[in-house]
């Protein structure tokens, strides 16, 4: 989970291929009318997130007896526990970096819809995981392999 620019993708399918399991990657459940509106600079609503989040959930619940790694921006608690529901025992690993450091990515960043201008738009909404969740919190300055060596003795 993290802001966009935070890694989710590389660290994701990195992470996915050192534990031996699925990869999803959450923008795909997009539908068509909140990549416009995001490809526009207009932030999601949570009304907007709703069904995204549902589709997201599905994909969690049925893949939650093998393991999965599905990476997604999860910027709200609420958010979280939504995706809970589905899978109670959901593991959240947040993509912690600098604003100036996701700004250079973003900004440098090709065929991505979703634009740099919504970038603080994020920042603003985004809430840290808190302790009661499980979960981490890692500097996603890193090397992305550093990071998913980090993760996965975690997990052994």
């Amino acid at each position: 989970m993290g802001v966009s620019g935070s890694g989710k993708t590389t660290v994701g399918t990195r992470l996915a291929d050192a534990l031996g399991v699925e990869y999803t990657e959450g923008d795909d459940f997009h539908p068509p009318a909140n990549i416009a509106k995001m490809a526009a600079g207009t932030p999601l609503d949570d009304a907007d997130r709703s069904p995204w989040l549902d589709a997201l959930a599905a994909v969690m619940a049925e893949r939650s007896g093998r393991g999965a790694v599905v990476t997604c921006s999860a910027l709200k608690r609420a958010y979280r526990d939504r995706l809970r529901a589905a899978v109670p025992d959901a593991f959240f690993l947040q993509l912690d970096v600098p604003r100036d450091e996701l700004v250079r990515r973003v900004t440098h960043r090709r065929g991505h819809f979703l634009p740099p201008s919504l970038l603080d738009s994020q920042l603003a909404t985004l809430e840290p995981l808190d302790a009661d969740e499980k979960g981490s919190t890692v500097d996603a300055t890193r090397p992305p392999q550093e990071l998913v060596g980090e993760v996965v003795a975690t997990f052994r």
